[in-house]
């Protein structure tokens, strides 16, 4: 190799180590970065109708915490195993409990009319005062982009299933997402982090 070349070689080298350094140093883009601080972009405007027929918006969710839950009358496991839990979990809160009210949003608008929603939660096997929430395939749709939901009808016919985010969203009183909760948790494990939660907003 002549010496023009190895000259060469090492400036571009060195010019290369520069424009690195300098791309590593410099700030990045606003909103490049994430923090772990702040509250996700979770919920917001909806309307729908409750399983009294009634339209309702996302005022529902105002002065009380809210455990919102997407899922379908038809859901032969999870669904009922998380209002069950969720139920559990309330009753360990005490009085607090009296606080947390829970929202069912359908994700079959197809099936889950407000009479199907309404027959559904009146089980004995579910807590009282559960919200149904359902509405056009688009209200439903708008709803569940809101809060992150994922959710895909699976087969054909009158007996398909609805595959879906399994999530609990926990709202504070001003309709804010404060986090989430999981049915896989146990009762005292949710009812610990509602409580906790209730203390941060405190």
């Amino acid at each position: 190799m002549t010496r023009f070349r190895i000259i060469l070689t090492v400036v571009c080298l060195t010019l290369a180590a520069g424009l690195a350094w300098a791309a590593f140093k410099a700030p990045r883009p606003q909103g490049a970065a994430v923090s772990s601080s702040g509250k996700a972009a979770v919920g917001g405007p909806f309307r729908m109708v409750d399983q009294n027929g009634r339209p309702v918006n996302e005022s529902l969710l105002e002065g009380k915490w809210s455990a919102v839950f997407f899922g379908f009358t038809y859901c032969p496991d999870v669904c009922p195993t998380t209002l069950q839990t969720l139920a559990a979990a309330k009753q360990r809160l005490g009085r607090k409990g009296e606080d947390l009210q829970f929202v069912f949003v359908s994700v079959d608008p197809e099936r889950d009319t407000p009479d199907k929603l309404k027959a559904y939660l009146d089980s004995d096997a579910f807590p009282r005062g559960v919200i149904g929430l359902t509405g056009t395939p688009e209200q439903v749709a708008a709803t569940a982009k809101a809060y992150r939901v994922w959710f895909q009808k699976e087969g054909e016919g009158s007996d398909y299933l609805v595959n879906h985010s399994s999530y609990v969203y926990l709202m504070t009183p001003k309709g804010e997402f404060s986090r989430i909760l999981s049915a896989e948790q146990s009762p005292e494990q949710l009812a610990e982090l509602v409580q906790k939660a209730m203390r941060e907003e405190s």
